[in-house]
């Protein structure tokens, strides 16, 4: 399923939610851990877990930007800076493991805008297949199909704004 992007406030949001049946430390440990990181985003590293820490992204080209931490709440919400975005992860827990929620503040609409919602749906999807110990065979190709539907996604937004 496709996050719910819209507009509010003069901002815009997209939400992903995913139901996951796997404990909330678990899943927790796939955001916050960095062995469990890498394997589903490797460009990150958790340098510092704490509210006014710092999440590294490596530029793969020996260079990495800082991205702050805005609100940790263990086991619970996960949010840093993005760019001049934010993302935010929360997890709830549910009789049959837990619900995922992502939220990806986003401050203008860009041509880049698609290609990140659907690197975030994809990394959702490699989240889970690792969770269930299964594998995605060709993340680029579910990459490519994401993309297109996100492009018609912001291209409506845009069009009602």
């Amino acid at each position: 399923m496709l996050a719910v992007l819209r507009q509010v406030q003069g901002e815009y949001k997209a939400r992903f939610e995913r139901q996951l049946n796997h404990p909330v430390a678990k899943v927790w440990a796939m955001l916050t851990d960095n062995e469990q990181l890498k394997k589903w985003f490797s460009e990150l590293h958790v340098d510092d877990l704490r509210e006014g820490g710092v999440i590294k992204f490596d530029m793969q080209d020996g260079t990495f930007e800082e991205m702050a931490i805005l609100e940790l709440k263990d086991q619970s919400v996960l949010a840093y800076t993005w760019g001049e975005d934010q993302v935010r992860f929360e997890l709830y827990p549910e009789a049959e493991g837990c619900r995922l929620v992502l939220v990806e503040k986003i401050h203008v609409l860009t041509d880049h805008t698609p290609k990140d919602l659907a690197g975030w749906h994809v990394c959702l999807d490699v989240i889970e297949a690792l969770l269930e110990e299964k594998m995605i065979e060709s993340r680029e190709s579910v990459w490519e199909k994401r993309y297109k539907e996100y492009s018609q996604l912001v291209e409506l937004l845009q069009k009602s704004c």
